[in-house]
């Protein structure tokens, strides 16, 4: 189970907040989320989908960065 001491004379809220970036860092709060109703074989594929697809963008996008910027140099 996940959690976040509390520091001395620190407010309620500020720790509340300190604890959600955490659970949203991990994922927890999405899996909670997506479990909260019975998801079918095919939406489950259709979010994988989604989800590889978003991943691989990102992964594109810092690939050829590096390459977009050496060519530029080149000319």
């Amino acid at each position: 189970m996940r959690g976040v001491t509390m520091k001395k004379g620190e407010p309620v809220d500020r720790a509340l907040k300190r604890l959600k970036t955490k659970l949203d860092s991990e994922g927890i709060l999405e899996e909670m989320r997506r479990r909260r109703a019975f998801e079918t074989p095919t939406e489950r594929k259709q979010r994988k989908l989604r989800t590889a697809s978003k991943r691989n963008k990102i992964r594109w996008r810092y690939s050829n960065a590096p390459a977009a910027a050496t060519t530029e140099a080149a000319d």
